[in-house]
């Protein structure tokens, strides 16, 4: 964060929780809680809780939590800063400078001069295209069926023949040569000195996500070479860690976002509607950019050219997904080249339907391993098989493996059981994963963890604490920041006893000194866990003598998962036996004593 952890609690407890969501979800009050449809998931029956008292949300089906700068960050897909600045505006604060040293300064200013230049050449380009000397580009949009209003929401423009007008124009604003260089828009020589590095073609200005232009690509009018030309990396403009478009499709309220090849491709599915479409920017996908879109959505939807080059490359695209832990799916454009094509000549229904009935991007690949083989040869059957029991050995969860491998058995007319050898077989050849186990007898329920019981206590001894922070001194006694052993849990353990003991708790405020998202989400469940007992009954109607017994049975599981952690840990330092001696006393006396509330 770069602001004063001060100004951070201000502008949060500015702005109300329950009327910032309420300008996006309908609530609905239910005693002292409201409740709405969750917008960061597909519900019908409300699961999405705002609390004005803990001035936080959790959404009880997906997950999702948080206080009121996780809720913007989260529904409009905005950076932290983004989302301070945004609520100090709706709360009439201004923020302070942002204190920067002599080094800072220069590289920030040096930044701004580079977006400065980039979005003077933008409109340079917009303007071009629109002169009678932008004819040429002008027609080539239109005749790719772009509407003007298309051309101008994406400020598409235009490069003039002569190889040196941009320079002269961003000369006139003051620009000098040295900057026009560095921001990527112009190269020298000796001969031709300094020109520019785009002329005689359509460009498409690259913006990011706070939709500042970063870079172009220009493609060529006539047979030139390069076909299409991108700017050189700059300080400002990193091809492998932005998308074409996802300025747009940040926005997009889909469970999904379209992952495709070209510029062309991003504008026409986004005017037929499909707002949720990005691209790679010349350059093969990267993990880089998986990264940047798992902040949006787990789910990606292929959509490259349906030639050999474009199956390569979503084949490539696969493989960094799940690295990433994201599913894909790929689309089929048959008989079509590419979206636009598809678009242009089936129309956005029955786009839609090919979106929604996208192949798994394993059975995919499948599908592209069989046209190696004549399955029809027994000899090349077998090498198929063997092949698909190499793949199925790539997830190493079981349960998911063996989903996959009975699909697959499925699709093909493969005996399981045989499939199931081989694919054993192959581990043991190979180490790739482990055996397949045997699927659990109808009814067997999958047994938890003990490291899930530990977990389950600490969020519910946590959630009893901010909604009745006068337990703290029944338990105060026995209980630490110290026994709740997980790194994340004992930081909220110990704000949480702080402020219980400084009169001055607020869960909201503590989620604000998590930046990380999934650390936001964890410590929202750890406030909005239903208060039970270890045998997950809720307490709401039991009699104070229930609610008693249940309290101290979490107690002393969180107590003891202490004891063990520290006893397993024990190092030779006195002061660590000590504590240990004193952790296992504290447990006796805590099983003998009675609770009351």
């Amino acid at each position: 964060m770069y602001y004063p952890e001060d100004i951070v609690e201000e502008v949060r407890a500015r702005n109300n929780i329950v009327d910032v969501v309420g300008e996006h979800v309908r609530l609905q009050k239910k005693g002292s809680t409201y409740f709405g449809l969750c917008p960061f998931h597909n519900e019908k029956t409300p699961s999405f809780s705002v609390s004005p008292g803990k001035q936080m949300f959790y959404c009880f089906g997906c997950g999702a939590g948080g206080n009121v700068y996780s809720f913007l960050m989260q529904y409009e897909n905005a950076t932290f800063q983004e989302a301070i600045k945004t609520l100090a505006d709706r709360a009439g604060i201004k923020l302070p400078e942002i204190e920067m040293t002599e080094d800072m300064k220069r590289a920030a200013s040096e930044k701004q001069v580079l977006l400065d230049i980039n979005k003077e050449a933008a409109k340079y380009f917009y303007y071009a295209l629109r002169n009678p000397a932008g004819k040429n580009g002008y027609e080539y949009f239109k005749g790719r069926k772009l509407s003007d209003e298309t051309m101008k929401a994406w400020g598409l423009g235009y490069s003039n023949v002569n190889p040196d007008d941009l320079v002269k124009y961003l000369r006139s604003k003051g620009y000098s040569d040295e900057m026009i260089i560095k921001a990527g828009l112009a190269s020298h020589d000796e001969k031709r000195g300094t020109h520019d590095k785009f002329w005689n073609r359509v460009m498409f200005p690259i913006q990011d996500t706070n939709h500042r232009v970063i870079g172009f690509g220009g493609r060529v009018m006539g047979d030139g070479e390069p076909k299409y030309l991108n700017s050189p990396e700059t300080p400002i403009f990193d091809k492998s860690r932005n998308l074409y478009g996802l300025n747009f499709a940040r926005s997009s309220k889909k469970n999904h976002m379209i992952l495709c090849e070209g510029y062309m491709d991003v504008i026409a599915m986004h005017q037929a509607g499909f707002n949720e479409a990005v691209a790679s920017l010349g350059t093969a996908f990267t993990s880089g950019q998986a990264a940047i879109l798992k902040r949006f959505t787990d789910s990606i939807v292929l959509s490259y050219d349906s030639d050999g080059a474009g199956t390569k490359a979503a084949l490539r695209a696969i493989g960094i997904l799940r690295e990433n832990g994201m599913s894909g799916r790929v689309l089929d454009l048959k008989p079509y080249k590419d979206p636009d094509e598809f678009i242009k000549n089936m129309g956005p229904e029955e786009f839609q339907k090919r979106i929604e009935n996208a192949r798994n991007s394993f059975f995919f690949e499948i599908d592209i391993l069989k046209r190696e083989y004549n399955t029809d040869d027994p000899e090349e059957k077998t090498k198929f098989h063997r092949e698909i029991a190499r793949k199925l050995c790539t997830f190493s969860d079981d349960v998911e493996r063996n989903n996959y491998l009975e699909a697959i058995c499925r699709e093909y007319m493969i005996d399981p059981a045989s499939m199931r050898k081989l694919v054993s077989a192959t581990v043991n050849q190979t180490g790739l994963a482990t055996p397949i186990k045997p699927k659990p007898k109808t009814g067997e329920v999958k047994r938890s963890t003990p490291e899930d019981g530990i977990k389950k206590a600490q969020r519910i001894l946590l959630t009893w604490l901010t909604e009745e922070p006068k337990v703290y001194e029944r338990i105060s006694e026995y209980i630490s920041a110290r026994d709740f052993t997980d790194g994340l849990y004992a930081k909220v353990a110990d704000r949480v006893i702080e402020g219980i003991r400084s009169g001055n708790l607020i869960p909201a405020a503590i989620v604000s000194e998590f930046e990380d998202e999934e650390e936001q989400k964890e410590v929202a469940g750890m406030f909005n866990t239903k208060i039970s007992g270890l045998d997950g009954m809720p307490l709401e109607n039991e009699s104070d003598i229930d609610r008693a017994h249940a309290l101290k049975d979490v107690v002393i599981k969180v107590k003891e998962s202490s004891y063990d952690y520290y006893s397993r840990n024990l190092s030779s330092d006195v002061k660590a036996l000590d504590e240990v001696i004193k952790g296992k006393k504290l447990l006796e006396k805590l099983k003998n004593t009675t609770f009351s509330i």
